[in-house]
């Protein structure tokens, strides 16, 4: 049987070698997609020996699933090689693995989607990610996250989205890609016009990059959801919450933004509101892990009277406090009936806010999820949130507390729910996307992955 022999860079380099360049596997003579060679296992076999690689059996194991679904006639199947499951052994896969994986996922007709999160692909797997999008024609969703993906990896992948007008969500998190890497992403906003999800969180992006993604995101008509989560910020003037306001209010695209350890303040916050109440676009908007606190939820709440668009909001780890919560609980209770769902976790608010938000539960028919695990319950909450739930006003699934009886008083504890539980790990048991644990992904679904 006849391969292609794809030349492949050295570990730590970008530039590939000749190569030579006989009929791609998978392609018939005149350009059409053939039937594969036999299976995926079977040729992942036989590129291992042939370039005396070590067969690796979570691989072998993974594609053997992924064989069996095509035998039943699946497709848009995406193939999952995560390396932090907890369900089985895994080997973490590195950037020689990755072109193997490459070549035999290349013009295969069934697959559309690629998780390698949490392995060691590093930027040479980045490179041939890349040549996997110019030459992979129905792939859709790409999972790099955590991969020790640098500024070089990260400007091979942008370059390549150029061109590409299939993949419509990549997950670039945990990547070190920094403000180099965000500068050539932000330029890819400007010229690829399918991608609909990028998360770029926790990536080391610095404060040009930030305002380039604001700035391009003033124009750019098909992004839907952006994660620009905990980037490296200096200063105290919240210059890319500025920036970010500005954007919110000319963009009409934009649906779920998440802006998380952004070091957002009152000020700042009060810039997002001022564009909130132009924007009619945006549905789940993220502040979690800021500096906002009840100042911020005045602007908030007054915002929420008159928005009728946005649906999720995560408030957790600030500390807007009982005053913040009774803005909140106001707002909720008599006027605004389109949001959905609201975390305050860990906010320090105590019993007073925390009735209170149970109140504006019980009167408000669409705020069907709250998320208040990590402030300071006494009795009365708890007697408040066993009420919501017994009486049906507040789904057991909808909530991150359940109550519990001892010695005739009420507590509360802690389930696993929550707006985006394993955004970051998979669960030990139990599905990774119930919509239990990653409620605000459910309730504003862009794309099947999280």
């Amino acid at each position: 049987m006849q391969h292609r022999a794809e030349a492949r860079p050295e570990s730590g380099s970008l530039t590939p070698a000749p190569a030579t360049t006989p009929t791609p596997v998978w392609a018939a003579a005149d350009g059409n997609v053939a039937e594969p060679p036999g299976s995926l296992q079977e040729y992942y076999c036989e590129l291992c020996m042939e370039k005396s690689q070590e067969i690796k059996p979570f691989i072998l194991h993974i594609l053997q699933e992924v064989d069996e679904e095509i035998g039943k006639g699946l497709e848009g199947i995406t193939v999952n090689i995560a390396g932090n499951s907890r369900l089985m052994m895994v080997e973490r896969i590195t950037g020689e693995d990755f072109w193997i994986l490459c070549r035999i996922l290349k013009n295969n007709p069934y697959i559309n989607g690629l998780d390698v999160r949490y392995n060691r692909i590093s930027d040479v797997g980045a490179y041939y990610a890349a040549k996997l999008l110019q030459k992979q024609h129905n792939l859709i969703y790409l999972n790099l996250m955590f991969n020790d993906i640098g500024p070089e990896g990260g400007e091979v992948i942008a370059k390549a989205l150029h061109k590409n007008t299939t993949l419509k969500h990549l997950r670039m998190t945990g990547n070190k890609i920094e403000n180099k890497g965000g500068m050539f992403f932000a330029t890819m906003l400007q010229i690829n016009s399918s991608l609909e999800k990028l998360d770029l969180g926790d990536c080391d992006l610095g404060m040009q990059s930030v305002i380039a993604f604001a700035t391009v995101l003033t124009q750019n008509q098909t992004i839907k959801g952006l994660n620009i989560n905990r980037p490296i910020l200096y200063g105290e003037q919240e210059e890319s919450t500025v920036h970010l306001a500005h954007m919110l209010k000319e963009n009409q695209c934009l649906v779920e933004l998440h802006l998380s350890k952004h070091d957002i303040k009152n000020s700042g916050m009060k810039h997002l509101c001022d564009a909130l109440y132009l924007n009619r676009c945006l549905r789940y908007l993220d502040i979690s892990c800021n500096k906002i606190t009840q100042d911020g939820m005045a602007c908030l709440a007054d915002i929420l009277k008159s928005n009728t668009t946005l649906e999720v909001i995560d408030l957790s780890f600030n500390r807007i406090e009982n005053a913040g919560a009774n803005y909140l609980s106001d707002t909720l209770a008599a006027h605004n009936r389109t949001l959905k769902a609201l975390s305050v976790v860990s906010n320090n608010i105590e019993g007073e806010g925390l009735v209170a938000l149970s109140q504006s539960v019980k009167r408000n028919p669409t705020f069907s999820n709250i998320y208040i695990w990590g402030n300071k319950f006494d009795e009365a909450t708890c007697v408040a949130y066993s009420d919501l739930i017994h009486m049906g006003h507040l789904k057991p699934d909808n909530t991150d507390v359940e109550p519990f009886v001892v010695d005739g008083h009420v507590y509360l504890a802690e389930v696993s729910n929550g707006l985006k539980r394993h955004y970051y790990w998979i669960p030990g048991y139990g599905e990774a996307c119930s919509q239990s644990s990653n409620a605000g992904f459910s309730l504003v679904p862009i794309g099947q992955h999280l």
